[in-house]
């Protein structure tokens, strides 16, 4: 039974093929992860559009065979991106869905909703999914939620970061943080194993998910966690393994058949989600077997794949993984001997091979396969009261990349290094390139290239009003970067005081605060066109059982003709009404009106007999046709309900 609560903050893992929202259970002392309307702890990262409706979770992935041109998924994988980036360019055949470039170079994907075509940007999709778990918290908690944690693979840029804050504002949710995800099971790890962890701990966690990969070694003592070294892959995980099924079993078939299935949707989308659950297998079973009748073109698809073969077609994957986490171990200038505990997070480090290279790698050291790592575990420490019993970790997470700006000759010269731990706040003095310069222009790389144009650029801007002097006048330029990875650069002339900064939350190809004013007017629209949309489901679904009931109730029944008469026109008017072809343009007070119009019939003439005839119960209920009917009044609709002889109520 869920308990009413006020003041939650929740922690949203916002994954690439599934979400998860938890709350912290004062009450318990734990984390609680809240299942969803389902019953699932996790919520399917898709969003499905139809002619009449928006699905969100699992509704949206059960569209996905029937309708696989408007049920998007795998968001998190254009969310900061470009579309010109050669990684949108090579995932975008492997959707189904239309992906196709918008202002700014920012990828728009393309459906058909509710008969007219959207662009959606990755945000706008997120924010969806973002939507659709905090009303699973508010649900639990019959409460409002506004306050998240919200974690992020460690490699996202600020870029991705931005773009992941941006889908939450349009979602209505305030992002008390963000928290790199192996930092999250650091976390998790840290409050299951708080005995161990009294004495001083190097923890490596592994977190391959199902679209990103990152890695982390962390140092554990007591309450403090500190972050050595992170690396990892924005775009490595699961759904490339199934990617690579899919391009295998696709060239099985059409070498089999002389056909190409390259160009239809509804194929590939059925064969996609049977190599999801051939992978799912492989991990506990040898082999697995692919079983797809009519597939394409009446032509049935039966075929099998063994895990070795499995292991084969993503092998070069799994060495990527495994360069990563050397990179992680030399970038943190500890040895492998150091590292007292592997911990394995994310659905793909089940995958079998992965685990014996991992375990290879480290020498024989056992894995760690039982955390459960979540962003809610912060969301109670950022939200504690005095008197909480949520732990009181610090946290010391470090910055994936290098943070700097480019000098003369297009050089990145670095103020923030790699791995360097966050909060951070560093100055630099640069100096001028010629005499009697009287601006400069700031560009903020993040970065490990030499050439500053090589690295990603985050902003620019201008510091006006330099006095007249020789070249080399020194100007100071300062680095602040947040526990949310959020960066603000301030540029200024020692002499004058005259200073510029940015804070790199609106670089070139992110939303101005204008679009993200629109989006949230625009997802407000959308709640309401939802919420219109069951209103009339409810007045349509309340009409049907109305007249059901009334057609039960004449069975057996000994009414004059005249009111059978009457009983009958009103039964065919509503069912006319409920088949009719154009009824989606009919408006919901149209299925009300004629639901009271039946109601007031059906009521007349039960007044009048008693019952059709039947035996009247001292309840105000009738026995007719071995049923006992009640009409049932509610506040908006009335519905006649049958129930059988000897049940103790009656149901809406």
């Amino acid at each position: 039974m869920a308990r009413k609560n006020e003041g939650h903050a929740v922690g949203i893992d916002l994954g690439t093929t599934y979400s998860c929202v938890a709350v912290w259970q004062e009450q318990h002392c734990r984390v609680e992860i809240i299942h969803n309307d389902q019953g699932n702890k996790t919520t399917p990262s898709y969003v499905a559009f139809t002619a009449n409706q928006r699905f969100i979770g699992d509704a949206a992935k059960n569209q996905a065979v029937a309708n696989p041109t408007n049920a998007v998924f795998d968001a998190k994988r254009l969310i900061g991106r470009k579309y010109s980036d050669p990684v949108v360019k090579n995932d975008i055949p492997m959707w189904p869905f239309k992906v196709t470039a918008g202002n700014d170079d920012k990828p728009m994907i393309v459906v058909t909703y509710k008969d007219q075509k959207k662009h959606f940007s990755a945000e706008e999709i997120s924010s969806m999914v973002l939507t659709k778990m905090r009303q699973i918290a508010e649900a639990y908690l019959e409460a409002p939620v506004c306050n998240a944690v919200i974690t992020v693979p460690a490699y996202f840029n600020g870029s991705q970061r931005k773009a992941t804050r941006d889908a939450c504002i349009i979602a209505g949710i305030n992002v008390m943080r963000m928290i790199n995800e192996p930092t999250a099971a650091a976390v998790a790890y840290a409050l299951g194993k708080r005995s161990a962890c009294l004495k001083e701990r190097n923890v490596f966690i592994f977190d391959l998910g199902g679209g990103t990969f990152d890695v982390s070694l962390l140092t554990i003592k007591g309450k403090k966690i500190k972050v050595l070294a992170t690396a990892g892959n924005t775009h490595l995980g699961g759904e490339d393994f199934v990617s690579r099924l899919v391009s295998y079993f696709v060239k099985e078939f059409e070498r089999k058949n002389k056909v190409h299935i390259s160009g239809n949707a509804r194929a590939l989308r059925r064969l996609r989600t049977a190599c999801e659950k051939a992978k799912r297998i492989l991990s506990f079973a040898v082999t697995a077997s692919i079983e797809l009748d009519a597939f394409f073109k009446g032509i049935d698809f039966y075929s099998s794949i063994t895990r070795a073969r499995f292991e084969e077609l993503n092998m070069d994957l799994f060495r990527e993984c495994l360069k990563t986490v050397d990179r992680c171990i030399s970038d943190s200038n500890m040895g492998i001997s150091s590292v007292h505990d592997v911990v394995l997070v994310g659905g793909s480090s089940r995958i079998p091979k992965v685990q014996e290279m991992l375990q290879e790698f480290f020498k024989g050291k056992e894995l760690c396969k039982s955390i459960n790592p979540d962003a809610a575990l912060s969301a109670a420490m950022l939200n504690r009261g005095t008197e909480s019993s949520a732990p009181n970790l610090v946290l010391q997470d470090v910055t994936p990349l290098s943070l700097g700006k480019a000098t003369r000759g297009d050089i990145m010269s670095v103020v923030i290094p790699r791995n360097t731990t966050i909060p951070v706040k560093k100055s630099a003095t640069f100096y001028t390139d010629y005499d009697n310069q009287s601006s400069v222009l700031e560009e903020i790389y993040e970065g490990e290239r030499t050439r500053a144009s090589d690295n990603n650029l985050l902003g620019q801007f201008t510091l006006l009003g330099i006095p007249p002097a020789p070249r080399g006048h020194p100007v100071s330029i300062c680095f602040d970067l947040d526990a949310d990875g959020i960066l603000c650069v301030t540029s200024e002339e020692k002499t004058t005081g005259i200073k510029n900064q940015i804070t790199i939350t609106n670089d070139k190809g992110r939303f101005s605060r204008e679009e993200i004013e629109r989006l949230i007017e625009e997802a407000e629209r959308y709640k309401v066109e939802d919420e219109k949309f069951l209103e009339k489901a409810n007045a349509m679904n309340a009409l049907d059982d109305y007249v059901y009931g009334m057609e039960k109730a004449l069975i057996g029944s000994n009414l004059c003709p005249m009111d059978k008469k009457k009983l009958n026109s009103a039964i065919v008017k509503a069912r006319n009404l409920l088949h009719d072809g154009n009824k989606e343009n009919i408006e919901t007070d149209v299925f009300v009106k004629h639901l009271n119009q039946a109601k007031l019939i059906f009521e007349h003439i039960i007044d009048k007999t008693g019952g059709c005839g039947g035996e009247a119960g001292g309840d105000g209920s009738w026995d007719c046709g071995g049923r006992r009917w009640k009409i049932h009044g509610g506040d908006e609709f009335w519905v006649v309900v049958g129930l059988e002889i000897g049940c103790g109520g009656f149901m809406k």
